[in-house]
């Protein structure tokens, strides 16, 4: 089995290893090609570019490097019409992964086409699902709620549960030595700051997040911060951190390995008291982690403004719609100021059990205990190759 697999963030890159893993434990003669990053080529993907290259949000951020990003595509493209894969599997970025299958379906009007994780149908813009349903032919789920929505559009939808949910959870001897090796204290409070992952969203937000931390250190002196950068923004993210209070700690994954830098990365997640993050899956790995957690995001003002008219619910932290609640706080846009964001940072470590059952139902929705999501998704995706032939 031969198939072509696009990635563009992070995110992807860690949901495409998964699959891929699953996909060679059911079909040990399969091979891949496409885009990715290090943990889908750890899985033996050759990237045809750097992964990174795809990684913008936003009109704004996207618009200068429009042509650039048509030429990757068509680049991909071409490479797909070539090897005449079994499956066209695209993850996420429908900006990007969208339109890539559209042309290849173009060239090869058989081609079966997977799509893993619906577009937030339920958050804003809900007829995307329409428009993909003559490009896509199934869609891999990651919320248990999503389903009908694709499936009202006339795509198979199978919610294959969230890849956070198998992640292997670090011991305690495991945090201790995290802590040891980093020369934290026992009893100091470890917070962790995650930016984002995109260049955009670190330079909006260092400088927000860098003035609520020196607000956060006034009332806890001795707390420590912990930064988890991917290679791609590493740079990035220790330019920023230099106006930052508290000599943070980046942990930068050049030199290592993915799987001993995930291994730290799970640790620092396990060791944090709370957590001042962007908007995204983050949320999830937080609450897997039993991380407390304020988030905090504001996009490109363009940007901010037209997703603001088209939003349909009223939070976007996922923990907070998994689980049906609201307790985790959410600063969005204007919002997100320095002020607001550490008075909620300083109220979660006053009461760091507020959101505990909020977190472990979400993680119970999302598939733990059942089998690992990314060999679910490969069931899937070859239940609907077989009924399709």
């Amino acid at each position: 089995m031969r198939v072509f697999v696009v990635a563009g963030e992070a995110s992807g890159d860690k949901l495409g290893a998964a699959l891929m893993a699953g996909l060679k434990e059911l079909v040990p003669e399969v091979e891949f090609h496409g885009i990715g990053g290090p943990q889908m080529e750890d899985e033996g993907l050759q990237s045809l570019f750097p992964m990174s290259e795809l990684s913008l949000m936003g009109i704004v951020e996207i618009l200068p490097k429009y042509m650039h990003l048509r030429r990757r595509l068509f680049e991909a493209v071409d490479r797909a019409e070539e090897l005449a894969p079994d499956i066209l599997l695209t993850i996420d970025l429908p900006a990007f992964c969208v339109p890539l299958a559209r042309e290849v379906r173009k060239r090869r009007p058989d081609q079966r086409t997977v799509h893993y994780v619906a577009p937030t149908v339920w958050a804003w813009r809900p007829g995307r699902a329409v428009k993909m349903a003559p490009t896509i032919d199934q869609v891999l789920a990651l919320l248990p709620f999503e389903p009908p929505y694709m499936e009202a559009a006339g795509m198979r939808c199978d919610f294959v549960g969230h890849p956070v949910v198998a992640e292997p959870q670090p011991t305690e001897q495991d945090v201790a030595a995290f802590r040891a090796g980093h020369g934290i204290a026992s009893d100091a409070p470890l917070i962790l700051v995650l930016p984002g992952s995109r260049g955009g969203e670190i330079k909006r937000l260092a400088p927000v997040f860098g003035e609520t931390l020196k607000r956060l250190l006034a009332e806890h002196p001795s707390a420590r911060i912990v930064v988890p950068t991917i290679e791609a923004k590493a740079e990035i993210m220790q330019e920023a951190l230099q106006s930052w209070p508290g000599s943070p700690i980046l942990l930068d994954p050049r030199g290592k390995t993915a799987q001993a830098f995930q291994a730290e990365k799970r640790a620092a997640f396990a060791a944090a008291d709370v957590a001042l993050a962007a908007s995204g899956t983050v949320s999830l790995e937080l609450a897997a982690a039993d991380t407390p957690m304020v988030i905090g995001y504001d996009a490109n003002w363009l940007t901010g403004k037209i997703v603001q008219r088209m939003l349909l619910v009223d939070t976007v932290t996922l923990v907070n719609l998994v689980s049906d609640t609201r307790v985790v706080p959410e600063f969005i846009g204007k919002a997100c100021r320095p002020d607001a964001l550490a008075d909620a940072l300083l109220d979660v470590l006053r009461n760091p059990d507020a959101q505990r059952a909020a977190m472990q139902l979400t993680m119970e929705r999302l598939g733990r205990g059942q089998e690992a999501p990314g060999l679910r998704a490969a069931r899937a995706v070859l239940d609907g190759l077989a009924k399709a032939r």
